[in-house]
This record gives structure tokens, sequence and C-alpha cells, in this order.
């Protein structure tokens, strides 16, 4: 199923399955659609939870499926009756830590670096990791003109996102893996790596001012619409292909105040990637036509089409994965040793699923008490 499939089609495939969506603008970078609020309280027989909105963040990003297929499916506003969403568009990881911990936002979707560095900078005392939601979808694309090899990096002008930010840390962990040395700070050394948004890293690709990027999806598969060729998928480094990409957090005052809403939330979230892994195409479809509504322009089949499969939606937060991706962060001196001690409470998570009938899953030791 093509991201280019016909306007009127893509109308119908949101309207089976999804209620209409509110949302309301609300600063960062949000959008604006209006929604049926007598839909909403009919669907679910008008019963009331503790709290008439959710304001929930997330990024127009296809590591943020389950948010952008949840949306616009309204599958999530389902499981929320009468309790509206206000849903906030976020383009870095810093602007919606700032508001979760500022008290402008309640639940956000998030990479672990920004988890984790939220974590850390408000002493444990503002978000909690309460799902997981990705895995996979970073890939290193390079100019195969100049990089055929792994060992063609050296010397080499690679991008990432941000300082600090999740594929930063990784890109830098391999580097130092291969037994070359970078500065963290100034990206200097064996490899020059390059900070640069991923908004602008396709032009910066084509210009030559660099020679690849390690990014997550879609950026990459842009990069290769340009003439760039994947020489390695990050996902091949970890234990069966699987490493989070994407986390749920939740203010815990809002936690605290508003468990109901949380666990609506969450089984909104279970049912929606339960949904993506038996819809495929009929999911992508849907994600790209909530990126064209946030960002004005869908994603093009040639970049959308091998872009969605090496993304993994999930309701296992991974919790392994971003104590190792901590600890790499230590590594690189880009942070210090961090206590994640308390920074999961898969609690309400796992009585979701033991009610849908699923496997609970595990915070590696670093769950609240």
């Amino acid at each position: 199923m093509s991201a280019a499939r016909p306007l009127s089609t893509l109308r119908a495939l949101a309207v089976t399955a999804a209620l209409p969506l509110l949302l309301t603008s609300c600063g960062y970078g949000s959008q604006a659609k209006k929604v049926d609020d007598k839909a909403n309280v009919a669907a679910t027989g008008g019963k009331p939870l503790s709290a008439s909105e959710v304001r929930i963040g997330y990024f127009p990003n296809l590591t943020h499926a389950t948010a952008l297929v949840g949306l616009q499916e309204g599958l999530i506003q389902q499981e929320l009756g009468a309790t509206t969403i206000k849903p906030q568009s976020f383009n870095a990881g810093p602007s919606e830590i700032e508001a979760l911990n500022g008290g402008s936002l309640d639940i956000g979707f998030i990479g672990p670096s920004p988890s984790i560095n939220g974590y850390v900078k408000s002493k444990g005392s503002n978000l909690r990791i309460i799902s997981g939601s990705a895995s996979g979808g970073v890939k290193l694309v390079v100019n195969p003109d100049k990089i055929k090899t792994l060992d063609d990096l050296k010397g080499k002008k690679i991008a990432t996102p941000q300082k600090g930010n999740t594929q930063d840390v990784a890109f830098l962990n391999w580097i130092s893996e291969r037994g070359w040395s970078v500065d963290p700070e100034s990206g200097k050394g064996d490899v020059s790596v390059v900070r640069t948004d991923n908004k602008v890293t396709p032009d910066a690709f084509k210009q030559g001012s660099i020679d690849g990027a390690w990014v997550p999806e879609p950026t990459a598969s842009k990069l290769v619409s340009d003439g760039g060729s994947v020489l390695l998928d990050e996902a091949s480094l970890w234990p069966e292909n699987k490493f989070v990409i994407t986390n749920i957090v939740v203010s815990q005052k809002f936690l605290k105040e508003h468990p109901d809403v949380v666990e609506a939330v969450l089984r909104g979230t279970v049912k929606t990637n339960g949904w993506i892994r038996a819809h495929q195409d009929r999911a992508k479809v849907s994600a790209n036509t909530k990126l064209a509504a946030d960002t004005g322009k869908g994603l093009d089949a040639k970049v959308i089409d091998p872009a969605w499969p090496s993304i993994r939606v999930t309701d296992d937060p991974l919790a392994a994965t971003l104590k190792k991706q901590s600890d790499w962060a230590v590594k690189a001196k880009l942070i210090e040793q961090p206590d994640l001690t308390g920074i999961y409470d898969l609690r309400i998570l796992n009585k979701v699923l033991r009610a849908a009938g699923k496997l609970e899953v595990s915070d590696a030791g670093l769950g609240a008490k």
C-alpha cells in the first residue's frame, strides 16, 4: 500500500477505526484539529475519568508511530471516553522534557536519552517511564562514492542529530569500540561527528558537507533516496535486534493524581500497537496521513516504504537497553553516572497487558517502589 494513496481512500481508512480528534493549539509547535465530543461520550457510555483532558506530546516522526497512528485512528481517544486528548507536537527531546517538567505536558512519547536526562535533572522527582513504544529504525547511511566499508569512515564527516542524543551516544560508542578516538564535546577526532538537525541533514548530504549520517527514520531513507547507501542498521548491534528508540513517559504528579487516565492511555497504546502489527499497510498510510496533517506534507513512497518495516512498535520498554545506552553516555563523559532507580513504573502497563492476555514486561531492576 503506497503512501501516495488517494485522499478519499485515506479518509475512509481513518474513519473506519477512528473517532475525530481534538488537536488544540498549545504551543511547542502543536497543530489544531476539531473533535466531536458527543461521539466520544457515546462511544464509551460517557463514563467520566478523573481528568477532563490529557496533554500528550510526540514527534512528527516515524519512530513515534504509536502516537501517530493512535491519534489518527482514534484508538487512544476511544479508551479515554469524555476525557479529551490535547496533542502537542515537538521537534526535539529537550523541549518536550521542558514542557513535562514545567507542567504544560502530562504524557509524552520520547527517546531514551531525553528520558534519562529529564529524570536526572529533576533528581528523580518528575517523570516516570510507563511503557515502551518503538524499537529500531536507526541506520548509518553514507555516500557510496566516498565510503564503501566501515573502515572507510575514519577521517570522514558523519552527522548525528544532536550532541548527547540517542543516536549521537550510540555512534560515539560504536566509534570507541572500533578503537578510534573522538572528543565527545567537539566531535573532532578519527571520525568527525557533525551534530546536525535532521531537517538539515539531507541538504548537507546532497551538498557534500557531510559524508554520511547515523540517523533515525525517515531521515535515513531520505538520504538513501538522495543516493546514499545503508552501511549499517543499528538493530544488528543489539541482542535479538531490539533496542528502545521511543518510550512513553508521564509526569509523576499526573500519574499520582490521575492513574485512571494513564491506564486509559496505555490501553489505547497497547491496542494501537496491536492494530499496527495486524494492519501494517493501513498503519503506514495512517501514520503518513498524520505526518501530513502535522507538518503540511506526507512522506514520498520512496521514503516511507523502506523506512516503515525497520521500525517495530512495542509495549515493552526494553529497559535493559536503556540502561546500556546510559552506560555509553557515561563512558563518553557526556553525563555523570546517574542513579536510574525508579525511572520506570510499569505497574499500570502490566495490569493492562494482563487484562489483554499478554505477557508482563520487565523494568530491569529500575522500577519505582
